[in-house]
């Protein structure tokens, strides 16, 4: 649909569906809501972000702060005194840009939050279509520049998996140390950056098409089944 064109107007929520098609929706408007709600409140609240060998995502990595690996120490006399200061303040515009732009993340609050459309074949409360090629939604095109910035966050958060797999000098898996996996993984198998993990074994692959088209099969199934995005 061109943006910019008008939209048959049905009335909003009407549809000739029989299913439960509002409960994905409100299920969706439920619990990204509450992360939304808990991750804004992590990332301000500035406190019991490590724990032994465990650092939050929405810290890592500490550039300035109070904990004892931050990259650059405390924090910065040049910092406003009346501007909250928080580490999880200097690194997540990025992983969260990303996020926020992310094809997935997309779909998910367009439905839930805007009701654009509320689930498909639903009637929705707007008579036009504009697509995302003006304010504010054509900021959402800065996704794969946001990529870029993200992928910097992979080598430090798979460092992050790493030193959660020790206690202790002895190795063991917690679930802290599950869920800074799954974080990473998650990442690893973003939809923007399966052409870049795939088209590497075209090139480390070339004298031999065969395999080499065999192995970029094999690693696009696995970004797409690693990542929570649908196809």
């Amino acid at each position: 649909m061109a943006a910019g064109a008008a939209l048959t107007q049905i009335g909003f929520g009407r549809t000739g569906r029989r299913d439960r098609w509002w409960a994905t929706p409100l299920l969706t408007f439920l619990g990204l809501g509450s992360f939304v709600i808990y991750t804004t409140w992590a990332a301000f609240q500035g406190d019991h972000y490590a724990s032994g060998n465990y650092l939050s995502p929405f810290y890592s990595p500490v550039l300035f702060g109070d904990a004892p690996h931050a990259w650059f120490g405390p924090k910065p006399g040049w910092w406003p005194t009346w501007l909250l200061f928080t580490p999880a303040i200097l690194i997540l515009w990025a992983p969260g840009g990303f996020r926020l732009t992310c094809y997935y993340y997309r779909g998910a609050y367009y439905k839930a939050f805007w009701a654009d459309p509320p689930a498909c074949a639903v009637g929705e409360p707007r008579s036009g279509y504009r697509g995302e090629a003006s304010l504010p939604l054509v900021v959402q095109n800065a996704h794969r520049f946001f990529l870029w910035v993200a992928l910097v966050f992979l080598p430090i958060l798979a460092h992050d998996v790493w030193k959660a797999m020790w206690f202790d000098g002895r190795f063991g898996i917690g679930l802290g140390t599950a869920v800074l996996a799954v974080n990473f993984v998650h990442g690893l198998s973003a939809r923007e950056a399966r052409p870049s993990w795939t088209g590497c074994a075209r090139r480390c692959a070339r004298p031999r098409a065969g395999r080499g088209i065999a192995i970029r099969r094999r690693r696009r199934s696995w970004t797409t089944r690693s990542s929570a995005s649908p196809t």
